[in-house]
């Protein structure tokens, strides 16, 4: 595994944050199977060491734009168990009251500005963050997180020419996990898709999604770079989906082999390779890295349990939040 400089500590929260977003999404996709969440969900069990290596780059008033495979960035964020649990089931002490849910997440008392159900619809939020930014004179960076499907949509090609006409802070990450939904990138993504952002004239690169600490690094690079104005700058991280492109997409025989994903899985897991490095370093034994999974479990459990009995928003709240009077505001 690539390593950058941290103490003990950096990478046992590391490897926590990465455990903490499989084991909620496990709980998630229970909560679904079960028939106790509404809504549709999309599981981001596999891709792990992409959130966690880009978001611990990050400080809390740096930003992120999300998408709808969004739960494991609103926990590398900073996001709480409790909470977003509760969101996921539309109750009343969930990040957006449970009007949200599981495709519209945000916490922004962590600069997660939100998840977003349209492909590539965050694109343009990231780069009016980062622009904010540069005309405020703030220091924070913005990270806008991104399917490979999404390099389909022209938007990404709008911003990311504004952004770097205008040297915005504001770091583009591909989630490249090999599908577009039920296709194979290959087959909906022609050319190189960092050389797309290099005809920009902007700084592009590719990562090996599975390695948080090789993710870390370059991301430790990059944000005080683009913190001083050195930015736009576009990541491919290569990574991979564990479930479907929705948790019920079961039948994946039709797109993909079960031989692949049994590969990555054994082969490729970001949470076993983490955990191997951590106890061949001699940074923990597998007795302390077991305690800290059973420990997360447990939290995992008893916040889901909070969820289940809190109560929902007041009905007389329906029309609460879903729009601005721009008249009175403007007053």
């Amino acid at each position: 595994m690539s390593d950058t400089k941290h103490n003990t500590e950096d990478y046992l929260r590391m490897y926590r944050q990465m455990v903490r977003i499989r084991t909620f999404e496990d709980n998630a996709n229970q909560l679904y199977l079960s028939a106790k969440m509404p809504g549709l969900t999309h599981m981001y069990s596999g891709e792990e060491a992409v959130a966690v290596g880009i978001c611990e780059a990050l400080t809390d008033s740096d930003r992120i734009t999300s998408t709808h495979r969004g739960h494991g960035h609103c926990v590398a964020k900073g996001a709480e168990f409790k909470a977003m649990f509760c969101e996921l089931l539309g109750k009343e002490e969930g990040y957006c009251r449970g009007k949200g849910g599981s495709m519209h997440i945000a916490d922004q008392s962590h600069g997660n500005l939100g998840a977003n159900a349209i492909v590539g619809g965050s694109m343009g939020i990231a780069t009016g963050s980062a622009l904010r930014a540069k005309l405020q004179g703030a220091e924070d960076v913005t990270v806008c997180f991104f399917g490979d499907g999404a390099t389909a949509q022209g938007l990404m090609y709008e911003v990311m020419n504004m952004a770097a006409l205008w040297n915005l802070p504001v770091i583009y990450a591909c989630e490249n996990n090999g599908y577009s939904e039920y296709t194979k990138t290959e087959e909906i993504a022609a050319g190189s898709i960092t050389a797309r952002a290099e005809a920009f004239g902007i700084e592009a690169h590719q990562v090996d999604g599975q390695d948080v600490l090789g993710v870390n690094a370059l991301m430790q690079d990059l944000v005080p770079r683009a913190r001083k104005g050195e930015g736009p700058f576009f990541v491919e991280l290569m990574t991979y989906r564990y479930h479907g492109h929705h948790v019920g997409d079961i039948n994946r025989e039709y797109y993909r082999a079960k031989d692949e994903e049994q590969d990555w899985k054994e082969n490729r897991d970001p949470i076993i390779r983490m955990r191997a490095w951590l106890v061949e370093q001699g940074i923990a034994s597998e007795d302390e890295i077991e305690a800290m999974n059973s420990e997360i479990r447990e939290d995992a459990a008893a916040a889901v349990d909070y969820a289940l009995k809190a109560p929902y928003p007041d009905t007389r709240e329906v029309d609460m939040h879903v729009y601005t009077d721009i008249a009175h505001a403007c007053a």
